[in-house]
Order: structure tokens, then C-alpha cells, then sequence
């Protein structure tokens, strides 16, 4: 019955940061768009508030996070590190991948 109810709330607290986050974005259009100066600056003081008020609800919805799952991804982050330090071959690879550049189809766009 907990995790159901962990569920429905971690749910209602995602809908709030969706809701904050469309605030802020239409806040920040209007405040494009405006040719006022206090206005713009008001407007880009709420589109703030709105980023601070997401930020708490993605801090709670992060507090409420099962035990287990952050256990869980922990766990795969070392064993993805440790693969890493076992597998230098691989990481010599993705280097010569990064020298290589673009393909010429995408640098010569003229």
C-alpha cells in the first residue's frame, strides 16, 4: 500500500514540475517579447521563481526515490567504471573515434 501511495504522490509532484516548467517557459516568451524594461525584468524574476520552485519538487520527488533503485543504479555505475578500468582497449577506441572528425557530408554543407 506504501509504494502505491509513493506512486500517486511522486506522480502529482511530476505534474507540478511539468506545470512550473511551462510557466517559466511561457514567462520567458513574454518577457521576449515585451518592450518594457521593468516589465521584461519582473517577468524574468517569476520565470526564476518558477526554476527554484522545480528544483524543490525535484528534490523531493529524488528524497522519495526507493532505497532500492538508487541502490540499484549506484551498483551499475561501478560496475560500469569497473569495466571500464578492466577494458582499457575500448577507451583506446572511442579516442581514435573522436580523431577521426566529421564525415565530409556534414562539414561540407556549402
Amino acid at each position: 500500500m506504501q509504494n502505491k501511495k509513493n506512486q500517486s504522490s511522486v506522480g502529482l509532484m511530476i505534474q507540478r514540475c511539468h506545470k512550473w516548467r511551462m510557466r517559466r517557459k511561457q514567462l520567458t516568451d513574454q518577457a521576449r517579447t515585451t518592450s518594457d524594461e521593468v516589465e521584461r525584468e519582473r517577468l524574468l524574476q517569476a520565470a526564476e521563481h518558477c526554476v527554484r520552485m522545480t528544483n524543490a519538487e525535484q528534490d523531493k520527488i529524488d528524497s522519495i526515490r526507493d532505497t532500492k533503485e538508487k541502490a540499484a543504479a549506484v551498483a551499475e555505475a561501478e560496475a560500469e567504471m569497473r569495466a571500464a578500468e578492466k577494458n582499457p582497449e575500448s577507451d583506446a577506441k572511442s579516442d581514435e573515434e573522436d580523431e577521426m572528425g566529421f564525415p565530409d557530408f556534414i562539414t561540407n554543407l556549402n
